[in-house]
């Protein structure tokens, strides 16, 4: 009992304690304290923290089987969107394609109907120059005839008397008469 009562009278001579710090002497700060507190946490704490582990592990496979699976829905999106990409580029290249042989029809076209207008245009301008010609040649053999026909109205009326004027009418009229026989 000396013991216990000295170990109350030891606490009177006790300095106070005028600061905060640190008691590095190891035999002064109970072990036997410290490692029943630390086993105490770590008995009742380890199922609390196994469970905030587990619900943690858990999210976390959630959040990973999520990404997984949204990660499968874009690769499939993506897949999608670059087949229709294709599908879209080959429409683009036929209407380019088809465009490129509209143009070259219209073309041809165009030059087939320009060539053929021209071709009819050259055939009506050598038309014209023909007739053309033709009124003129008409129109020169008009005049000469007519120019011709005076020289020899002019000629035969100097030149005839009226005796030989007569037999020429007459051998004319009998002329006449015979080709009216021959035609009846």
């Amino acid at each position: 009992m000396k013991i216990v009562t000295d170990s109350f009278i030891s606490l009177g001579y006790w300095p106070y304690a005028g600061s905060f710090g640190f008691n590095t002497d190891i035999l002064a700060t109970n072990p036997i304290n410290l490692s029943v507190v630390l086993g105490g946490l770590i008995f009742f704490g380890k199922g609390v923290l196994s469970d905030l582990l587990d619900n943690r592990k858990q999210r976390i496979f959630n959040t990973i089987r999520n990404s997984e699976e949204l990660r499968g829905g874009v690769i499939e999106q993506l897949e999608k969107a670059r087949a229709h990409l294709r599908k879209v580029e080959i429409e683009a290249d036929q209407y380019r394609v088809n465009g490129y042989s509209e143009i070259e029809q219209k073309i041809l076209s165009l030059r087939t109907s320009a060539s053929t207008t021209l071709e009819q245009l050259e055939n009506n301008k050598n038309e014209t120059i023909l007739f053309e010609q033709q009124r003129a040649i008409n129109q020169v053999r008009q005049r000469v005839f007519q120019q011709a026909l005076q020289g020899a109205l002019g000629t035969l009326n100097s030149c005839l008397n009226t005796e030989l004027h007569l037999r020429i009418i007459s051998a004319n009229i009998g002329m006449f008469g015979a080709m009216k026989e021959i035609t009846d």
